[in-house]
């Protein structure tokens, strides 16, 4: 069997890095993407931040107050997602025009399948460069490359050297790269996880590689399973857009009910990051954004809104719009138990007939 050939492409702090590139000014100063809390009153999250900002330990999906806390002097740009859906089709078209075989993980984010690649290039280095060259050319944006035999030791090798980053893994090569890794790398190690790994003197590669596959799904369930075969540099998975939805919805129930607004909004952010990545993975986007909120008598509310245009595919937009929707039953609900946001009126994003000068 060939052995495959797969690109993942991270754009570098995407909102950010696209209103550099249209303020040069604010290329050396902390940028953060989301709206002035001193304007808002304190509401808003961060979209995303530049590299600039992120040393002040501010980071997407941050309140805007905290990141206004920690770097009063930062510049903040209210989203113009129009503007970056528009840039994000101009990339997601010159995919396309290598390989069809595409999933897109976020907005600003995908896996490649390149194995084999339109323009007969020799090898995937050639695609990632000449992607990465026409990216430029195009947009004018830098982007973190990782190329590698499978969608994990991709995304690692992406991650490895940011911003602007073009990192190769061969398969002969994965074990080195593997064994100093910190555990915290590996996909799916989190909060919950890595206490455990670590409690068993599981601090990198080279500690899980020890570990028989048995043992690891005694621990950790069928996770164990993935831990085993990562370890080895192991990813069967393959890179595919999958068939379209009629919504994509996320919600939580909670313990103990959320009682503030700085508790709705953080929580509602996590349920927005779950939606927009699994648009991007669905090839989607949407026109009617839906919020469902359920108190303690069992009550349960639901309030949608329809945009004027197709979008509602950004963790920003799916917030602000979640929060105006629960301001007008915020009055009924005192306690929140349940809270979902979803999107519907789905429709595919279609590469070919994407015309690049419309705005959108």
């Amino acid at each position: 069997m060939e052995e495959r050939k797969i690109i993942h492409v991270d754009m570098d702090a995407f909102y950010a890095a696209v209103e550099m590139r249209d303020h040069p000014e604010w290329r050396n100063l902390p940028l953060v993407v989301g709206r002035n809390p001193r304007q808002t009153g304190g509401r808003g999250v961060v979209a995303t931040a530049n590299y600039h900002a992120r040393r002040y330990g501010i980071h997407s999906a941050m309140s805007t107050q905290k990141a206004w806390e920690l770097c009063p002097h930062a510049v903040f740009k209210q989203p113009d997602f129009a503007k970056y859906k528009q840039v994000s089709q101009q990339i997601h078209t010159i995919f396309h025009e290598y390989t069809d075989i595409v999933e897109y993980v976020a907005f600003d984010e995908a896996y490649l399948d390149v194995t084999q690649n339109k323009k007969q290039l020799e090898s995937a280095v050639a695609v990632a460069a000449a992607i990465r060259n026409d990216i430029k050319q195009v947009t004018g944006l830098n982007c973190s490359l990782g190329i590698s035999y499978n969608k994990f030791m991709a995304k690692l090798a992406s991650d490895y050297c940011k911003p602007a980053g073009n990192t190769v893994i061969d398969a002969t090569d994965a074990l080195a790269f593997l064994f100093p890794l910190p555990i915290a790398a590996f996909r799916g190690v989190g909060k919950k996880t890595l206490p455990k790994m670590l409690a068993l003197n599981i601090q990198n590669g080279a500690d899980l590689y020890q570990w028989k596959q048995a043992d690891l799904i005694k621990e950790f369930g069928k996770f164990g399973y993935v831990l085993y075969e990562r370890a080895r540099g192991i990813d069967r998975r393959p890179v595919a857009a999958t068939a379209q939805r009629k919504s994509v919805s996320s919600e939580r129930t909670f313990d103990q009910p959320l009682t503030t607004r700085i508790e709705v909004t953080t929580e509602l952010t996590k349920l927005a990051q779950r939606v927009t990545r699994e648009l991007a993975r669905h090839h989607l986007h949407g026109k009617t954004i839906v919020l469902k909120v359920r108190n303690s008598d069992y009550e349960t509310f639901t309030k949608r809104i329809t945009l004027a245009d197709y979008g509602a595919t950004e963790v920003g937009e799916l917030v602000e719009e979640g929060q105006k929707l629960f301001d007008a039953i915020q009055a009924t609900v005192i306690d929140v138990r349940l809270l979902g946001i979803g999107v519907t009126t789905l429709e595919s994003i279609d590469y070919k007939d994407i015309n690049l000068d419309l705005k959108l």
